[in-house]
């Protein structure tokens, strides 16, 4: 049996920052090529060929264009050597959903113009309750909702917020403002001592970090008081 050559070099021997996964990591998924991309896929290669490698000959099987490469079948794929049906399987998989991905419309977050909308978009989450909840709604620059999000939950009078997580989350999702959402259970719509102080504890914070919150609404079942629209913020 021939030996493998003394310079082949698994990933595991590569430098940190050169291996797929840590690449990823470091530098973000644009960064690799599409051999990297599938040797990630792959996990392991064989004893004289890595990862990598492996999927490099794949791609040079079809000219490097991925199109023909999706049109390749599982069989197709295992008549390379290292290549299983587990491994093939994973190959079919990835570019199939990445097929789905460019057919599917892509989903469409709202805008936030007014109070109202504010209001709409977390009916589905607040109506009904029997207990408090407090949520944020994270907008990009043009107000366009990134995603809302439920921050703490409590009884029937009330639920703690640590402004940490709300500010945590904000930067986590690269959000250029907020929008504060609690609901009153009871349906009083006046915004209590401790809603008025939370809301300018939060308001300062957000200008510090070039967050701004927009409003803090106070949602019932049969309306909502905003901050904003009674000039509180």
């Amino acid at each position: 049996m021939e030996k493998a050559s003394n310079s082949y070099l698994s990933i595991t021997q590569w430098a940190e920052e050169d291996r797929p996964r840590e690449k990823l990591l470091l530098k973000g998924k644009s960064s690799l090529s599409d051999a990297e991309l599938i040797g990630i896929l792959l996990g392991s290669g064989t004893k004289t060929l890595s990862a990598v490698d492996l999927a490099k000959q794949i791609l040079n099987s079809v000219n490097n264009d991925l199109h023909t490469l999706a049109k390749m079948s599982v069989k197709d794929l295992c008549k390379f050597k290292g290549i299983g049906e587990a491994k093939a399987i994973s190959i079919v998989s990835a570019l199939e959903l990445g097929r789905r991905r460019k057919d599917a419309e892509p989903v469409k977050q709202p805008r936030i113009t007014c109070s109202d909308d504010a209001y709409q978009l977390l009916k589905p989450e607040l109506t009904d309750l029997p207990h408090e909840e407090f949520w944020i709604i994270l907008l990009k620059r043009n107000n366009q909702v990134i995603r809302k999000e439920q921050v703490s939950f409590g009884g029937v009078s009330g639920t703690i917020v640590d402004p940490k997580i709300i500010f945590k989350k904000a930067l986590d999702n690269l959000a250029s403002g907020m929008i504060l959402v609690h609901n009153h259970p009871s349906g009083n719509l006046k915004p209590s001592q401790a809603d008025i102080q939370l809301t300018k504890k939060l308001k300062t914070s957000g200008e510090l970090l070039e967050i701004p919150i927009y409003d803090h609404i106070i949602f019932t079942d049969h309306g909502y008081y905003s901050f904003s629209d009674q000039s509180m913020i």
